[in-house]
């Protein structure tokens, strides 16, 4: 899945545009344009992956974004990741169907976990499941409800029901381009086998750097490339 550390540009969207929002909070979004658009610049600039989440489908619980996805699925020709409002496992197998390579899976895992193991059977390897955590609890339905689970715990038991990777987000540093943590995607990285991809905080190049000694696969970064606090190519050069 990343053969070597990766650097996923995400693509958020909400109305139709791309946005970032601070902390995944409505009313803070800084818009960025049209999806598309977005998706072929980071292609331009090296991007292997695209991080695509339908910011209303995570919030309302139905992808509103549908039409922009699939512009985008038919414009591009790299690996395509997919958070927001999946809610079935009919929903999971429809996008893998049309080019999805990952489905991101959220509050539909923690609240029916069987649903990973039910997609992975037909697409292994499919599953992403996220796990969004502030104060060292996961949160589900657009990072506005507690559940109490650890993420670590919750990263272990969908490995074994056969998840294909991790997505941890750090909402406690999310979209204020002040910096990681590293202890958090520390534990999760080594509470399991499969690949962990780190989202939230990142501000620099160093800061990429470090999440990749924490054991994480990739990282997903927005708001720091949309500001141009630094460029996809400063990234790897880093890495090297």
């Amino acid at each position: 899945m990343f053969p070597t550390f990766a650097v996923v540009p995400a693509v958020d969207m909400q109305n139709g545009e791309v946005v970032q929002l601070v902390q995944g909070e409505k009313g803070t979004e800084t818009t960025y344009g049209d999806p598309v658009e977005a998706a072929e610049e980071w292609i331009e600039q090296g991007a292997e992956t695209l991080h695509l989440v339908d910011l209303d489908g995570a919030f309302d619980g139905e992808r509103k974004n549908a039409d922009a996805v699939d512009a985008i699925l038919n414009a591009v020709d790299v690996d395509v990741q997919l958070g927001g409002g999946i809610r079935t496992a009919d929903d999971a197998f429809d996008l893998l169907s049309r080019g999805v390579d990952r489905v991101i899976l959220g509050t539909a895992a923690i609240e029916n976990p069987d649903i990973v193991a039910k997609i992975s059977e037909k697409y292994p390897g499919s599953v992403m499941v996220s796990l969004d955590a502030k104060d060292g609890e996961v949160l589900v339905s657009g990072w506005t409800e507690s559940t109490g689970l650890d993420p670590a715990e919750a990263a272990q038991k969908y490995e074994e029901l056969g998840a294909g990777a991790i997505l941890f987000t750090d909402v406690d540093v999310e979209g204020q381009m002040d910096g990681v943590q590293t202890d958090p995607v520390r534990r999760v990285a080594e509470a399991v086998d499969i690949p962990v991809v780190a989202s939230g905080g990142v501000t620099t190049v160093e800061d990429v750097v470090t999440l990749r000694e924490t054991g994480a696969a990739a990282v997903v970064v927005g708001s720091a490339l949309y500001q141009g606090a630094f460029t996809l190519a400063d990234a790897r050069d880093a890495l090297d």
